[in-house]
């Protein structure tokens, strides 16, 4: 999710993969997949770079998540789990 801020000056959270388009009309405007449109004070290139950051975080998350995975005894309430835990990778032989 990513913050942005409507016009009065409340921000909100926005989810940058059901954005369709963004138009400067010359307020931004933002259309969803499902059309819902948010006018919001961000200028269009600055939205893009908050959802370019986004995605870019997205990734680095998913690459350190892959090259160093989490152990379930790094989690709060592991030892709870532990015994209806069904695993959802299996080990590579």
């Amino acid at each position: 999710m990513i913050l942005v801020t409507r016009l009065n000056g409340a921000a909100f959270a926005l989810n940058p993969d059901l954005v369709e388009r963004a138009d400067c009309t010359p307020d931004t405007v933002i259309t969803l997949v499902d059309g819902t449109k948010y006018v919001i004070s961000e200028s269009v290139p600055t939205f893009i770079e908050l959802v370019r950051e986004y995605r870019a975080s997205v990734i680095a998350q998913a690459h350190r998540m892959e090259t160093e995975p989490p152990t379930m005894r790094e989690h709060p309430a592991a030892q709870d789990m532990d015994a209806t835990v069904l695993r959802l990778h299996r080990k590579e032989r």
